[in-house]
């Protein structure tokens, strides 16, 4: 630790770490952005002054041998998500790497095992989660504000046709279930507090990039149902919206909450704002915490691995075209 500060280590020069992450974290109280990696050494020298990090590596592995280094971000490419978090652990690293955690069931068991015999800390970065809105949504509905929980619907899509972006790479876990059908899944399991029974879902691929260019599912919960819709190819957008017996709520930025404007959600019509806050800062304050032994890790891979499941079950039951039972 440096300056009572957790020192950092990010993994790659990807646009969200660059772009968000990084900037928000250093406004974090219990972190520091000590080093950054690239496997291009001169996009790290180029990366590393512009956001004011002292050090710079040319391969991710020597990032991870920097003895200096307490944490590890991993924004790469969902399939680099697990090999390099698995690593980072090994090193002696505790790991928060971004969502989706892996491809697939087996490799977020594999990195639970890993976790579990090295004794490090790891997390998935739904940065929703530490968000005042979704704390507050969360908190109106255990309160029995809107009755019981029976319903919640999302939308999150996107325009992005550029062969070149990982979203498009279907080898390297491309598409967008994958991308942001993750969060209307998340963000479901999040309100209703419980794992669904069973899924319902569909996939239309791009013809030219072999990815899900749209995904909607049914989510059969215990207390009700949840349904989402997401795209890559669509006009850009998000919500959220539950349904109670008694009334509802409606998140109007849910996933990419600005970090400089306030946000606002409406229960049953009536308007609550929230203070000016970046979700990335509270992120890494809250795994920071995690790390200190002064709270528990926000999103563990328990969690990330129940993600993973329904992901799956969305994918079976499309080429199946029934519905999956989730164990």
């Amino acid at each position: 630790m440096s300056s009572n500060k957790l020192r950092w280590g990010v993994l790659g020069v990807a646009g969200i770490a660059v772009r968000k992450v990084i900037p928000a974290m250093q406004q974090c109280s219990l972190c520091e952005i000590a080093a950054i990696a690239s496997r291009d050494i001169e996009k790290a020298k180029q990366a590393a002054p512009r956001l004011g990090i002292a050090k710079a590596y040319g391969s991710y592995e020597e990032l991870l041998a920097d003895p200096d280094i307490d944490v590890i971000y991993n924004p790469l490419p969902n399939h680099l998500h697990v090999p390099w978090s698995i690593k980072a652990m090994e090193a002696g690293k505790h790991v928060l790497c971004e969502k989706p955690l892996g491809l697939s069931v087996a490799e977020v068991r594999e990195m639970i095992a890993v976790r579990d015999r090295t004794g490090r800390l790891a997390g998935e970065a739904f940065m929703i989660c530490n968000h005042p809105q979704w704390l507050r949504a969360r908190e109106v509905i255990q309160s029995g504000e809107i009755g019981d929980l029976r319903g919640v619907v999302s939308w999150f899509s996107y325009t992005n046709r550029d062969p070149k972006n990982v979203r498009n790479v279907a080898g390297w876990g491309g598409g967008g279930l994958m991308d942001i059908g993750c969060y209307g899944i998340f963000s479901s399991r999040f309100l209703f507090g419980e794992e669904p029974r069973r899924v319902s879902g569909t996939l239309e691929l791009d013809p030219e990039f072999k990815t899900d260019r749209l995904a909607s599912a049914v989510l059969d919960f215990p207390s009700g149902q949840a349904t989402f819709l997401c795209s890559t190819q669509m006009v850009p957008g998000q919500r959220v919206l539950a349904f109670g017996t008694k009334g509802r709520i409606e998140i109007e930025i849910p996933f990419n909450a600005p970090p400089d404007a306030q946000c606002r959600i409406w229960v049953d019509g009536r308007e609550e704002l929230f203070d000016i806050c970046d979700q990335y800062t509270l992120q890494g304050d809250a795994f920071s915490r995690a790390v200190l032994g002064q709270g528990a890790v926000p999103v563990p891979l328990e969690s990330a691995l129940a993600n993973m499941r329904v992901i799956e079950a969305v994918v079976e039951s499309s080429n199946t075209r029934r519905w999956i039972e989730i164990e």
